[in-house]
C-alpha cells in the first residue's frame, strides 16, 4: 500500500488467516516492522484484537 493504509481498511497483505504475507522480507513496511503486538491489544483471539484496534482507530482519527 504505498500510500499507506487507510484507518478501517484491511491490509492488502493480509492473507485468509490474518497472517502478514510480508513478514521477514525487505518490502514489509517499517511502522509493520517496528510494532509491537501487546496482550492489552491483541489478546488472544483475533475478535479481540479486531475490537481494540478499531477503537484505537476511531480514538485516533484526524
Amino acid at each position: 500500500m504505498p500510500e499507506g493504509k487507510p484507518a478501517y481498511q484491511r491490509c492488502v497483505q493480509l492473507d485468509d488467516e490474518n497472517r502478514c504475507q510480508l513478514f521477514g522480507l525487505p518490502e514489509r513496511p517499517a511502522v509493520c516492522v517496528t510494532y509491537a503486538a501487546s496482550v492489552e491489544i491483541c489478546g488472544d483471539t483475533n475478535e479481540y484484537a479486531f475490537v481494540q484496534l478499531e477503537a484505537l482507530e476511531k480514538a485516533t482519527r484526524p
